[in-house]
């Protein structure tokens, strides 16, 4: 039995566009494209000029051998946010299917399926034993009552930090088997102590996304992608525009994946957990605190006793945290980021100061 969900039965025989870097061909003179058969004066390298791969080969293969899958089982995309609208228009039909999220957490899944027209499913988060749960068994019986085509999960979660348990992901994979698609967003996941869920037998209806945005210090690259079943990656490939990955960003995520440089990435993870752990004690020891998230993350969930009071005395100060209190739960806290030691000392040092003036 297939157990990937339905494609949007309008898209069946959908081929997309082919643009003409799409089509193979080694001839060394291109005039298939439209492009100026002059470089622009600012460009040294002359390959500006031309369009660029659809999905970069190399980039490609250095992406799928670092995450452990094969090349066909990754798309590449304009960070996560683009593979996550591509999974909610692939497998949503406007106004009829369904899209799972678990609030408070990332507000991308919940753009993307309003833009698309699809119904919006909440299955709160658990606080319960000082920290956020995902409510498992509740979210496969949901999504299967109410026609959710695809689960968006989080893990390390954002902006809670949590880490989610691979059984109870794969249990809700399994019994959402060829009625969803399962996606684990682990934007976060170098910063864990657990495994990525590309490891191992994955059910096909299990996706994961994946981005150098964050320990690889390359957000303004935008490089993202999804590992999925390889029939999952050719339909999201369909939909996606032509040329998703810029050139000059596509050499330099490569460069990035070199051992050398990966070493240094590993390097600088590894001091952000330390930080983490040192910044966490801190923060539970000031008056103004009343509870900081445990987190697998590259930042910490903390909640204030007046989050007005440490917001604007962190902005007065220079330093601009994440203001969550719009979330649910969430009407007291902040988010975080770990920076470096220094960075954090001088906000430990303005929060200090909000613990006095409460006391």
């Amino acid at each position: 039995m297939n157990s990937l969900p339905p494609l949007r039965a309008d898209l069946l025989e959908f081929a997309g566009y082919r643009s003409a870097r799409s089509d193979p061909g080694t001839g060394s003179t291109w005039l298939n494209a439209n492009e100026s058969p002059w470089p622009n004066p600012m460009d040294a390298t002359g390959v500006l000029r031309r369009y660029p791969e659809p999905q970069p080969a190399g980039l490609q293969a250095a992406l799928a051998r670092h995450y452990g899958c094969e090349p066909e089982q990754l798309l590449l995309s304009r960070g996560s946010d683009e593979a996550i609208d591509l999974l909610v228009r692939a497998f949503c039909t406007p106004s009829r299917d369904a899209v799972l999220v678990t609030p408070p957490v990332f507000g991308m899944y919940a753009v993307s399926a309003r833009l698309q027209g699809a119904r919006l499913l909440e299955v709160p988060l658990l606080d319960e034993a000082g920290d956020f749960h995902v409510d498992a068994e509740a979210v496969a019986r949901i999504a299967a009552d109410e026609g959710a085509r695809v689960v968006f999960l989080c893990s390390p979660g954002n902006p809670a930090g949590g880490v989610l348990e691979a059984g109870a992901v794969l249990d809700i994979a399994q019994r959402l088997a060829g009625s969803a698609l399962v996606v684990v967003d682990e934007a976060y996941v170098e910063f864990a102590e657990t495994p990525s869920l590309i490891a191992g037998n994955r059910p096909r209806n299990l996706a994961v996304l994946r981005t150098l945005s964050k320990a690889h210090a390359l957000a303004g690259a935008r490089i993202g992608g999804v590992v999925a079943d390889a029939a999952v990656v050719s339909v999201l490939r369909r939909c996606q525009a032509p040329y998703p990955i810029a050139w000059p960003c596509a050499q330099l995520a490569l460069s990035a994946l070199a051992p050398d440089v990966l070493r240094r990435t590993d390097d600088h993870v590894l001091e952000v957990r330390r930080e983490r752990e040192r910044l966490h004690a801190a923060l539970a020891d000031l008056p103004c605190v009343r509870r900081v998230h445990p987190s697998q993350a590259n930042f910490l969930l903390v909640r204030f006793a007046d989050g007005s009071a440490a917001d604007a005395a962190l902005r007065a100060a220079g330093i601009l945290v994440r203001d969550m209190r719009g979330m649910p739960q969430l009407g007291d806290a902040l988010r975080i980021t770990i920076g470096t030691p220094a960075q954090n000392d001088a906000l430990l040092g303005v929060l200090r100061t909000v613990g006095a003036v409460a006391a």
